[in-house]
């Protein structure tokens, strides 16, 4: 019997930023495309991006100063938005960063054996 592949899921509410400025920031400059396709591949094809999740959440990081856009031409010759991360950008991604660490951090807690006993009685 043969294994079917997972099912694509839609990046998480609240990851989309994170996963857009870290791939900025390990690759350099790239096209919407571009930033798609590489955070589906390095997802190993789970995650999948819309262009109306992706081009709104550019244009907001765009507008909250955190990366640049240039226009320039793709591998196909044709014209293209380049995305880049600015200092700003590098700084609101330690900050996503370290949200993710305590909230996934938070997540683990529950999925492990939840205590008896807390410290404190919640009634």
């Amino acid at each position: 019997m043969k294994s079917q592949p997972p099912e694509k899921a839609d990046v998480l509410q609240g990851t989309l930023i994170l996963l857009v400025l870290r791939t900025l920031e390990a690759l350099g400059p790239l096209h919407g495309y571009g930033i798609a396709r590489r955070i589906e591949q390095i997802s190993g094809e789970l995650l999948q991006l819309n262009q109306g999740t992706l081009y709104p959440a550019l244009l907001r990081m765009e507008q909250e100063g955190w990366i640049t856009a240039k226009w320039g031409a793709s591998e196909k010759n044709r014209k293209a938005k380049f995305y880049s991360i600015s200092a700003s950008g590098r700084r609101q991604l330690a900050r996503e960063t370290d949200d993710w660490k305590r909230m996934s951090s938070t997540i683990e807690r529950f999925l492990g054996p939840i205590p008896d006993a807390l410290p404190e009685k919640l009634s």
